[in-house]
């Protein structure tokens, strides 16, 4: 249920734009986000910052976009969400005992704190990497590759990033006991 949720936002924007066009997509963004932060309240019993910082970030331009009728605004939406989080992963390095990837919950890495610096800075900066690479397509392409990146390219590239780690961090995760004595 939390991997339909955290895919809703995409699915409904890319049906949106291939049956309505930009503005019905940029909508359906909103809504859709406001179903994720909602679902994965109910589900988790928590906030999700990252779901929530993404719905006000298309709430606020997907809502300029809709009343300047120029799609600009939301094009700039992922470039605003990755900046946010490369800034939040850079800012832990300075801020707290932890950066932030060590910060969560975790049960499947059991990392040395040099290991999550470096692995934070990486992560930061592929945010910043996405930030930028959304920017340059947004302006310097037409509007369907633009999409096509958004809702495809990016997912790709993260996947690819993620086990791009595995090399590096491997060694590190913690092997599920199978009730073996």
């Amino acid at each position: 249920m939390k991997t339909l949720l955290d895919l809703l936002p995409a699915i409904a924007f890319f049906a949106a734009y291939y049956f309505g066009g930009i503005y019905a997509a940029t909508i359906a963004i909103v809504i859709a986000l406001a179903i994720t932060v909602v679902g994965f309240k109910l589900l988790d019993g928590r906030w999700h910052k990252a779901h929530i910082v993404a719905l006000l970030a298309s709430a606020v331009l997907g809502g300029i976009t809709l009343t300047l009728h120029d799609p600009v605004f939301i094009k700039l939406k992922p470039s605003m969400v990755y900046g946010v989080f490369a800034i939040a992963l850079l800012g832990s390095h300075f801020v707290g005992d932890k950066v932030l990837l060590q910060r969560l919950p975790q049960k499947m890495l059991l990392m040395p704190d040099a290991m999550w610096k470096r692995v934070n800075l990486a992560w930061a900066l592929f945010f910043v990497f996405c930030a930028v690479l959304n920017y340059v397509v947004a302006y310097q392409f037409d509007e369907a590759t633009w999409v096509k990146l958004k809702v495809f390219g990016f997912s790709l590239l993260m996947i690819a990033f993620m086990l791009a780690h595995l090399p590096f961090v491997g060694r590190y995760m913690v092997q599920p006991d199978n009730g073996a004595k």
